[in-house]
């Protein structure tokens, strides 16, 4: 039976309960699973326990406003890379960049078009699990120093061409590089030396 796919989960921070209540029903129409906090500092004790795939922070709450709580997230190492999309009724120049410094992927003003809210969440849904593919290309991957396969994440070992063009949109084209040209075929080897000149 194959593996049900994990729902991506989004934290809505917010001080108006009516907004919670209107985002989270829009968001489960689209089958993300939902959490909420009416302040920073809910929303900060929520991300230390689980990590939601994104947050969408309001900015102007009692306590510690959205810029502030945004800033704290991006300090911490294993809340970092969570994206935040600010949701605010701040429509200035200067609000909008500040939120940007502060650690925001996007800013939605409102009252916001549900369907735009929706693409752009998507969109940095989208964005964060291509940026961790590439985290984990970069990172150590398990090989078998024998045959040269790689473990997946479920702990299954596939070849390596499998694995990359699973993971990312290369493909592989194969040669020989000029050691094993050597190594195998010397005469060639000869040759393509002298042709080389």
């Amino acid at each position: 039976m194959p593996e049900r796919k994990r729902r991506s989960l989004i934290l809505m921070v917010d001080d108006n309960t009516e907004n919670l209540r209107l985002l989270g029903a829009m968001l489960e129409h689209e089958e993300y699973a939902t959490a909420f906090a009416i302040n920073g500092e809910e929303a900060l004790h929520f991300v230390a326990a689980e990590k939601p795939d994104l947050i969408l922070l309001d900015i102007m709450m009692p306590g510690d406003d959205g810029y502030t709580v945004c800033r704290k997230l991006k300090q911490r190492e294993d809340t970092k890379t969570i994206p935040v999309i600010f949701l605010t009724a701040r429509t200035e120049s200067a609000d909008i960049v500040r939120g940007f410094e502060a650690g925001g992927v996007d800013y939605v003003t409102k009252p916001f078009s549900s369907a735009e809210l929706i693409a752009r969440v998507k969109t940095h849904l989208e964005l964060k699990r291509i940026r961790e593919e590439i985290k984990t290309l970069r990172g150590l991957l398990p090989t078998c120093a024998w045959c040269r396969r790689i473990r997946n994440e479920a702990g299954e070992w596939e070849s390596i061409e499998t694995y990359v063009r699973e993971h990312t949109e290369a493909d592989f084209t194969h040669g020989m590089c000029p050691d094993c040209l050597e190594k195998q075929f010397p005469a060639l080897a000869e040759r393509r030396r002298k042709w080389r000149g």
